[in-house]
């Protein structure tokens, strides 16, 4: 069993950073690849960036250039910089199985999520 933890949001002005953590417990050998996606009211949940196992990143277009992923033994951050009125959201970390592995439990984790307010 995986568990996940979302910390570091908070309200910042446009223009300004913030580097959130997903704090991850339980059966890590079990994690391969993780992922940040985010939510407004009234739109679907999108990909902001992944990380896989072997280092290999990803990042959505929009957030191209103003955004860092990356990964250090049970946390995976995300520097967000240059921040916009339109990345207003909830963050979410979530964490894909190793399929490979069978005693592992093959399915997705979901952390409950930290809100990410940019004032104009």
């Amino acid at each position: 069993q995986v568990m996940l933890v979302e910390s570091g949001g908070g309200l910042v002005q446009a223009g300004g950073s913030l580097r959130l953590v997903c704090a991850a417990a339980g059966n890590l050998p079990c994690i391969s690849a993780m992922s940040w996606y985010r939510q407004a009211p009234g739109k679907e949940r999108e990909l902001v960036a992944t990380i896989n196992d072997g280092g290999s990143l990803t990042y959505a277009k929009s957030m191209t250039g103003r955004v860092a992923v990356s990964r250090e033994k049970n946390r995976m951050y995300l520097q967000m910089n240059i921040l916009k009125p339109e990345d207003t959201a909830a963050y979410f970390c979530k964490a894909d199985p190793k399929v490979e592995d069978m005693t592992c439990l093959h399915r997705e984790t979901w952390g409950k999520g930290t809100q990410v307010t940019v004032s104009s």
